[in-house]
């Protein structure tokens, strides 16, 4: 699982070297620790001493984490592949799945114009929908029309309605 020098020489300049550390001769291994985590899925605590202590590993990886150095080290990877002409793009995946969560959950905050104008074109698409399922229904009968205007009510449930 060590690295080969090839890989080593080509990783190493990515790798900050600060006034008090990290130790250029721990450089490596520590480097070598973190790919250990992620290949084998264990755990920090149960890396093996030869990367040395897992906290001091662990510490590296979130300075290099937070530093960008994984980013540069891909974009480094990338063009070195270009350089050589091996880029392979029948690699590249697009994935169109998306995730939605409601806006609260995300965090966004409306003004209370803009949660108006929302719910004004919600009433207005809910009555276009309606009028084309009455004009769709079979039976011949009509079907009951929801009532465009909301009252006061939280529910959106007209008390003239009930």
């Amino acid at each position: 699982m060590q690295l080969a020098d090839e890989e080593w020489e080509f990783i190493e300049p990515y790798l900050p070297i600060g006034e008090y550390g990290p130790y250029p001769e721990r450089l490596r291994q520590q480097f070598a620790g973190a790919i250990w985590r992620f290949k084998t899925g264990g755990q920090w605590r149960e890396m093996p001493q030869e990367f040395g202590a897992w906290s001091t590993v662990h510490n590296r990886f979130r300075q290099w984490r937070d530093a960008g150095v994984f980013e540069a080290l891909l974009e480094g990877l990338i063009a070195e592949a270009a350089k050589q002409g091996e880029v392979d793009l029948s690699l590249v995946s697009i994935d169109s799945t998306t995730a939605r969560a409601h806006h609260d959950a995300a965090g966004m905050h409306l003004g209370q114009d803009v949660i108006t104008a929302l719910e004004k074109a919600a009433a207005e698409e809910e009555k276009a929908r309606a009028k084309g399922a009455a004009s769709k229904n079979k039976t011949g009968g009509t079907q009951k029309l929801i009532p465009s205007e909301r009252s006061g009510d939280a529910s959106g449930v007209d008390e003239n309605c009930g």
